[in-house]
This record gives C-alpha cells, structure tokens and sequence, in this order.
C-alpha cells in the first residue's frame, strides 16, 4: 500500500484501480454529488479515477483514498488536486465521503493531514478549497482546516453556472 500521510483514525494512500467500487459509493450517490448536480455515471466515475491516477504520474499528487485505520475501509477521498481559479491556478484541497461517515470529523482530518503534507513536504506557500457557495459542509471544513474565504467566482458545470467561494490557508498561518 503506497501511503501518503496518516492521521490518528485514517490513512491516506493513491487510489488504486481496485478502488472503483469504493469510489462509486461515493461519486455515484445522490446526496454526495449535490453540489455536483447529481451522481455520476459509471463512465463518469471511471474518467474520475483515471483522472487521480494521472494527477499522481504528472503532478505527483491528486485526491487520495480515506482508508478508515479501525477497519480497512475507504470511506472517502481527500488530496490535492491543481485547480484554476480567475487569474491563476492553484493546489487546492478537496474531498468527497461515504454519507454514512459524514458529521464525524474525517473529512476535517484528512483535509489538515493534506494542508500539513502540502505546506511540510511539498512547501507550498498557500492552499485554497474552492466550494460551492450552497456547500455548507464544507465550508465548515474548510474554516475548520484554518481557511478564510478570500473570493468566489462562477463555474459552469454540467450546463449549471454555480458560484463557488474559495478559501485559502498560508503557511505559517
């Protein structure tokens, strides 16, 4: 197992192509996919995955599976990926989990194990999260990760223009 980073109650690790039924749970759910307008397909969800396998070749990182340490399940993905925002692009911190591990802090932990891994091993200087502005789960993550909105902007996806805001940490901070 190629191992990120690990937190307390998680492990992150690249995501394998084993992982594409663990990740359909997640990317083929309704209530998960909301502020992507809906659950992706199985050929949807099958770019996805091949997306993540060439982030790690290219740019050495992308989002990564969640391993839950207690059982050896993924429940979500959590990573960096390289994201364009107006004017320039950016490493961002995203992630996704099973609804049934939602409200018990995972997400809040992979994504400052990810913060700390971008800022310790790959020195970035600032990270952003870029949410949807009706995302208010993740915004809380976002705030609890150290970040500040400082913008939003307009992304259309799937033929919906979606306003998004961005949050950003800085090292150091």
């Amino acid at each position: 197992m190629d191992i990120i980073t690990e937190t307390k109650r998680l492990i992150l690790r690249k995501m394998e192509p084993s992982d594409y039924g663990d990740l359909c749970k997640i990317l083929q759910d309704e209530a998960v996919m909301y502020a992507y307008e809906g659950a992706f397909s199985d050929e949807e969800a099958k770019d996805w995955l091949n997306r993540q396998l060439r982030r790690y070749e290219e740019d050495g990182f992308g989002l990564w599976a969640v391993i839950l340490k207690e059982n050896g399940e993924m429940i979500g993905q959590c990573g960096l990926t390289m994201q364009d925002i107006p004017e320039r692009q950016v490493v961002e911190i995203g992630y996704l989990f099973q609804k049934e591990y939602w409200h018990r802090g995972y997400a809040t932990e992979a994504a400052m194990a990810c913060r700390e891994y971008a800022f310790h091993v790959l020195n970035v200087e600032e990270v952003f999260s870029i949410i949807r502005d009706t995302n208010t789960p993740s915004r809380n993550v976002a705030e609890r990760n150290g970040m500040e909105r400082v913008g939003s902007f307009v992304k259309r996806y799937r033929g919906v223009d979606m306003p998004h805001d961005v949050f950003a940490a800085k090292k150091g901070k």
